[in-house]
């Protein structure tokens, strides 16, 4: 089995580093030309993608990372060695309520949301479900 392990690294400094998401690649048929089993999982968003299969791949005929590559790629993309389109960002209304700017979170695609509401945790937010535009900006920007 392979496990790749994707880790946060604060500031550059390994001393606050925090695993944010795995890849388990398990080779299901022996050979020349090997099965494998891949399954993502993000710390937050839990599995992602599907449960997918590389089959008949030559082993030892390329790099492990042409392996790693092309499993992550069948687990997001449905099970084709392809990425999927390129994700945008998100267009998130931002709404007038008693003067001040908000966002409403049902308002924010997936995974987008899942990840905003874990980082207001422990912030003041004008209403219930609602969030100051500007915290979700910044988060946006990778400033908060």
């Amino acid at each position: 089995m392979l496990k790749v392990t994707v880790e946060l690294w604060p500031g550059g400094r390994e001393a606050g580093k925090q695993v944010i998401a795995t890849a388990d690649i398990v080779r299901v048929r022996d050979g020349a030309r090997a099965d494998y089993e891949v399954a993502l999982k993000e710390g937050l968003l839990g599995s992602v993608g599907d449960v997918a299969f590389v089959c008949s791949y030559p082993r030892w005929s390329a790099s492990v990372w042409d392996l790693v590559g092309r499993s992550i790629s069948a687990a997001l993309s449905g099970g084709k060695e392809e990425l999927p389109p390129r994700p945008v960002l998100p267009e998130v209304p931002v709404h007038v309520i008693d003067g001040m700017r908000c966002v409403r979170l049902a308002d924010i695609p997936e995974p987008t949301r899942t990840l905003f509401a874990h980082n207001l945790a422990g912030s003041s937010v004008p209403g219930h479900n609602l969030a100051f535009a500007w915290d979700f900006e910044d988060f946006m920007l990778g400033q908060r």
